[in-house]
């Protein structure tokens, strides 16, 4: 019988090989050549949709495509497809379904209407065989390869990754990244390895090991990242956890927080980061339970999971594998199966 977690925690140590897979030969020249058309196609605006985990990734890329591209992006709502029957203009626009499976019936119906009133569309999934992938005019395979555990992990950062690479390569405007960008890109393997040998996660899962709910915060890049823990916590311990951006966290939920309420904080470098810095000095006021993922200290916090300073572009694939890690203890700690959570499904079908 397989030990409880095992899968989970394999998912989680392969990422750093992800990472370097989608840098290389066929998988690298794929991305290339989708981030090439895309760009040919100069679309007005950007259209994202997914579910769960990939919604999270989805999120991230479209703080990546405002940014570093300039062109506005909206998150889908399926259901005005696929319950309502809204056929909405996307002529003009790149519509990007993300999805591990590719299984979802309410994010396929929205890329075959998108294609239909003339938007390019773009499939994001780890199973190229599957109908979001063929309903799609273009497809991105993250190639993470078969995830065990139920739990996605590594399926979601091979997203986050395959997105960067694909906005900075429209952003070149041949697909291809710039000498420095491929330089600083190709480091992220080797600083995923570095974060997964440390432990810290583990011990603070016994500390976190009683708590009743926690809050997950951050912004900008860092808001997709505190919203994919916060799934994870619930799907594989069953915590309550509420994921706020830090901006609207002092808008009124700051006042739930209290010694017993554990907060994690995500707080790297650049603009976000910075701006997470008066958000953890009010929890502290608080007295709140704050600790902190990020390459520094931070004043109010009770304590750090480190991870290496990088450009705040990059942290998200570094800043989730400790927050992974702490899952996966958190659950073992209190007794459940993160492989196994009960009532879910690896794919689940919407409308």
């Amino acid at each position: 019988m397989a030990e409880r977690g095992a899968g989970m925690a394999a998912d989680i140590a392969e990422q750093p090989e992800g990472y370097a897979r989608l840098l290389e030969g066929d998988h690298a020249a794929a991305i290339a050549e989708v981030a090439a058309r895309v760009a040919e196609r100069r679309p007005r605006h950007v259209v994202f949709v997914g579910r769960g985990t990939s919604d999270h990734a989805a999120l991230y890329g479209a703080y990546l495509t405002e940014i570093r591209l300039g062109i506005p992006v909206g998150l889908a709502s399926p259901s005005t497809v696929t319950l309502y029957g809204a056929r909405p203009d996307l002529s003009d626009a790149l519509v990007i379904g993300v999805s591990q499976s590719g299984g979802s019936p309410d994010l396929t119906g929205v890329l075959k209407v998108a294609r239909e009133t003339g938007a390019l569309t773009l499939a994001v999934t780890n199973n190229a065989e599957s109908v979001l992938a063929t309903t799609a005019e273009l497809h991105l395979d993250v190639a993470a390869g078969h995830e065990r555990a139920v739990a996605a992990t590594k399926t979601y950062t091979a997203e986050l990754f395959a997105l960067l690479l694909l906005v900075e390569g429209v952003r070149n405007g041949d697909g291809t990244l710039p000498a420095e960008e491929r330089k600083a890109i190709g480091e992220l393997p080797g600083l995923a390895e570095q974060v997964l040998a440390d432990r810290g996660a583990d011990d603070l899962a016994q500390r976190y090991r009683f708590a009743s709910r926690l809050v997950t915060t951050g912004r900008g890049y860092a808001y997709p990242t505190a919203r994919e823990t916060a799934l994870k916590l619930m799907e594989t311990s069953y915590l309550p956890a509420l994921a706020f951006s830090g901006a609207d966290l002092l808008h009124g939920p700051l006042a739930m927080t209290d010694p017993d309420v554990p907060v994690l904080a995500v707080v790297g470098s650049g603009p976000g980061g910075r701006a997470m810095a008066d958000v953890v000095h009010r929890l502290g006021e608080r007295r709140a339970d704050v600790v902190t993922v990020g390459p520094e200290d931070v004043a109010g916090a009770s304590g750090r999971l480190a991870v290496p300073p990088v450009d705040e572009r990059y942290a998200p694939l570094l800043d989730i594998l400790p927050l992974q890690r702490l899952a996966l203890a958190l659950a073992l700690a209190r007794g459940g199966d993160p492989d196994a959570p009960r009532g879910l499904k690896k794919v689940t079908a919407t409308l």
